[in-house]
């Protein structure tokens, strides 16, 4: 397969999902005016965090088993600088609460209570995060109340973002409400640096949509980044990390997981276990929603 040329052109950014168009649009804008890579991932995916219509994200999200609305998030550099939070409620904006703990605390994680409290603190508003839809849906999955992650469930999940600003430094964003119906207290990897998201400066990023304790299992966006270091392009190191997860299945066609990463070139790649996973990528000549290659016919 011929190598994809290097994106030569800064700023750009590229986002999971259908709804990285909507990430990538606001995102896109503050780069453009000379923003930091930082805020540009940041304030995308808060967007898509604040619409109730997105259900896998922020407010409006899927509870839990016990009617509960959780969210995690993480936000990184290409310093290493990092920051999340996990099983997080109230707080519809988890993304810009990962941040404050990077920026302002000692530590990478805060969660639960100490997260909220945290985020109260800081002057954040405690909002209801379970809507009207999604209260309907959780009583109607109590007529049986079986569970088994959904594959592209509804076509979008985790939101994730990576940018490289117009100096050439990178940051990612990984926000979620995890997956619907999920024991209460569960943490996917969307908050953990290294799975759900990982950058370095001198290599790139990576991150991770799809079932969490898979991409955990792998420490799959940060062995995606270290395929890149050893030579592979993003798109193949997505697929090699992709294979790595599918050797482990006894049965694949019951997971899907999907990488997706970017060179400090600004080279992109994606590829999911099966079919069905978008990302959507924006620069200065190109912004378009691209169905990611995938291994399970």
């Amino acid at each position: 397969m011929a190598r994809i040329e290097p994106l030569k052109q800064w700023p750009i950014m590229m986002s999971t999902w259908d709804h990285g168009m909507t990430a990538n649009t606001v995102g896109f804008e503050l780069l453009k005016k000379g923003s930091p890579a930082l805020d540009a991932v940041e304030k995308g995916v808060m967007e898509v965090e604040s619409d109730p219509n997105v259900r896998t994200v922020g407010i409006g999200g899927y509870p839990d088993r016990e009617g509960k609305v959780t969210l995690d998030a993480c936000i990184m550099d290409g310093d290493g600088a990092c920051g999340a939070v996990a099983f997080l409620q109230g707080i519809k904006n988890p993304i810009s609460v990962a941040r404050k703990v990077m920026q302002d605390t000692p530590h990478i994680m805060l969660v639960g209570n100490g997260a909220k409290q945290f985020a109260l603190q800081n002057g954040f508003k405690e909002e209801e995060l379970l809507t009207d839809a999604s209260k309907n849906d959780y009583k109607e999955w109590l007529k049986t109340s079986n569970y088994k992650p959904l594959i592209n469930i509804e076509n979008h999940d985790t939101i994730s973002t990576l940018a490289i600003d117009e100096k050439g430094k990178m940051a990612g964003a990984c926000t979620t409400s995890g997956a619907a119906w999920k024991m209460h207290g569960r943490v996917g990897d969307s908050p953990i640096i290294g799975a759900g998201l990982f950058i370095d400066g001198e290599v790139g990023g990576a991150c991770a949509t799809g079932l969490g304790e898979e991409v955990i299992r792998t420490a799959g966006s940060a062995m995606v980044v270290e395929m890149m270091r050893n030579g592979k392009t993003p798109q193949e190191a997505c697929k090699a990390i992709v294979q790595r997860i599918i050797d482990r299945q006894k049965n694949p066609h019951d997971v899907q997981v999907g990488f997706m990463a970017m060179d400090m070139n600004g080279q992109t790649g994606a590829y999911s276990v099966q079919k069905g996973f978008t990302y959507a990528v924006k620069n200065d000549t190109i912004e378009e929603l691209t169905e990611a290659r995938y291994q399970i016919k």
